[in-house]
């Protein structure tokens, strides 16, 4: 086929637009374009997949990945940051006198501010673009976590920790969104990925903060260094990543075609999924609000053994990508149920256990891959898939702030039943006995009114941005 020049290139163009225009499918994925882009003026900036932008080329494919590296490896920022403050608590509670149920709230309570953050946060993003509410929320978390180095006692302590919640929710729902749309049949899998990054943290965080703690022999030197790295993150986002990435939305196709899902909030498995939320919020940040302190001074770990302990947690939270297969390949009830029956068993060992170095490093290796690499991962995506595709960014929300709101009080009960009773109670019913409970309320799921693809496996977004 000979190729048009000059004058023949322009009437050939011509007719080929015709043609086009004459063809329905072609002129419904122009109107939906034009609708996105009338959309956009409002300030949401979105990407509507087309089978033109199916023939990407290979280096638009490659910015693209790199800008979900660049978002994720700002979520390894946010993951060290919250493993920072439980390894210095012990120096900050001597320093400002505090007792077990207060440093235990001050441990956690970053954890209110990302469960009233969670909800706003949803609606933020159907009025902006994901990109900017993630970057709003690295510099929220990274400058309250400097602040926090100047606090002069108690109260305002308290706020800046819980500021720092504030920012890591926003983060962490506009990630969640971007990550199950940008892999849209995959969505565990996805949040997978996200969790992924949140081991690597907690692998480098304990790392990082015992060295720079051990260097410079204050507490604050670590929040500073931690706050710094937030603010580089956030530079890289604005620079690499492309909103062709984190606005991706799905055009209806067969190649997409979601059926079932709940078309309001107001339904059994969210509901449900709600309280099983909370009870995996209580056990997760017992654990990681008050487990280093139980370490150092129950069991009398040095700084540097206790971060390479929650370091070996991070390597178990690792496995969230193959634990967000499990949930893409496995019913949801017999994951869940499995799961939490095996978190409760791993809870009791923690704090009734051997107490050795290898013991309780073994302990919580198993511990990150069953409650972070299994259940948080599976339960964030859970909550996507009970509601329509219209309802995912809510009700990502609706995790953040159940999960979220439930943590908050974390830490101050197991401080509270840590002082009242034992260690061993403590950790017994707030890492053990309520996860049985969960296990079982998870058998009333109803797994056939999830949302689920009617059409061929393939990812959503991977090479089409």
């Amino acid at each position: 086929m000979a190729i048009p020049f000059g004058e023949n290139a322009k009437e050939s163009s011509a007719w080929w637009g015709i043609k086009k225009f004459e063809q329905p499918d072609y002129c419904n994925q122009r109107l939906s374009s034009i609708a996105n882009h009338l959309q956009g003026r409002d300030g949401v900036a979105t990407t509507t997949q087309t089978v033109d932008e199916a023939d990407a080329p290979a280096g638009v494919k490659s910015l693209a990945l790199l800008g979900i590296a660049i978002l994720l490896g700002s979520y390894v920022v946010n993951a060290m940051d919250r493993q920072l403050f439980p390894l210095i608590l012990p120096e900050v509670r001597r320093e400002y006198g505090f007792d077990l149920p207060e440093a235990g709230l001050m441990s956690t309570v970053f954890t209110i501010g990302m469960a009233l953050a969670g909800l706003p946060t949803g609606y933020l993003m159907s009025r902006f673009a994901r990109k900017s509410v993630t970057q709003i929320g690295t510099l929220i978390f990274s400058a309250a976590t400097v602040v926090t180095v100047l606090a002069s006692g108690f109260a305002d302590m308290l706020a800046y920790r819980a500021l720092t919640g504030v920012g890591e929710a926003m983060q962490l729902t506009a990630l969640l969104a971007i990550l199950s749309s940008y892999f849209s049949r995959y969505r565990a899998a996805g949040v997978g990925a996200v969790n992924f990054t949140f081991g690597v943290g907690a692998i480098f965080g304990p790392l990082l903060g015992a060295a720079v703690l051990s260097a410079y022999g204050n507490w604050r030197a670590p929040m500073v260094v931690f706050g710094i790295l937030g603010f580089v993150l956030m530079a890289l986002v604005a620079i690499l990543v492309r909103r062709s990435v984190s606005e991706v939305k799905l055009v209806d196709g067969e190649d997409v075609a979601v059926i079932g899902g709940a078309r309001t909030l107001r339904n059994r498995n969210t509901v449900l999924l709600v309280i099983l939320s909370c009870i995996a919020g209580l056990a997760a940040y017992g654990f990681l609000g008050m487990y280093p302190t139980y370490l150092r001074e129950q069991l009398n770990f040095t700084p540097a053994d206790t971060g390479n302990v929650m370091s070996i947690f991070g390597l178990g939270a690792l496995a969230s990508i193959g634990g967000g297969f499990l949930g893409d390949r496995f019913p949801m009830r017999p994951v869940l149920v499995v799961s939490l029956l095996a978190q409760a068993l791993v809870g009791w060992l923690l704090f009734n256990g051997p107490a050795s170095f290898m013991a309780q490093a073994i302990f919580a290796f198993a511990w990150g891959v069953v409650a972070a690499g299994t259940i948080y991962v599976n339960m964030a995506a859970y909550h996507v898939k009970a509601v329509s595709g219209e309802l995912a960014g809510r009700a990502s929300g609706i995790f953040v702030t159940s999960f979220y709101a439930a943590a908050s009080v974390a830490g101050y009960t197991i401080g509270w039943l840590a002082r009242e009773f034992s260690w061993t109670l403590a950790g017994s019913v707030q890492l053990s006995l309520i996860c049985i409970v969960g296990a079982v309320l998870a058998l009333a799921l109803k797994p056939e009114r999830m949302a689920r693809h009617a059409a061929s496996p393939q990812f959503g977004g991977l090479g089409r941005a």
